[in-house]
């Protein structure tokens, strides 16, 4: 998916072009929550109100993500299900893939 110079190869995802799944892809990245940072993860409840979508449809699209390989997701247990925290990232594969889909569109963005 990279050329020699590092760039991402222009390649469309249907696994990542849905709306949500590019938002939650897009949100990620840009909040850092990639496997290989400091500090990887981002709370479910951060990302569904960052990409404003309802906590089943969330969960839903990270179903089809993490079937991909693109997200992982750990569930820290609290006292009572409630209070459980799912954090959420998006792993090597998945930012790698997201990068050539963007550059995909990028690339038809650019045709006259």
């Amino acid at each position: 998916m990279e050329q020699g110079n590092g760039c991402a190869q222009p390649e469309f995802d249907p696994t990542i072009h849905p709306i949500n799944r590019l938002k939650i892809c897009a949100t990620l990245r840009y909040h850092g929550a990639v496997a290989g940072t400091i500090r990887y993860e981002m709370k479910f409840a951060k990302l569904r109100d960052a990409v404003d979508v309802s906590d089943a449809t969330l969960s839903k699209q990270l179903l089809a993500l993490e079937g991909a390989g693109y997200i992982a997701r750990t569930r820290d247990y609290g006292a009572t299900r409630a209070k459980d925290v799912v954090w959420v990232s998006l792993t090597e594969k998945g930012l790698s893939a997201f990068e050539a889909h963007m550059a995909y569109l990028r690339t038809m963005a650019e045709i006259d």
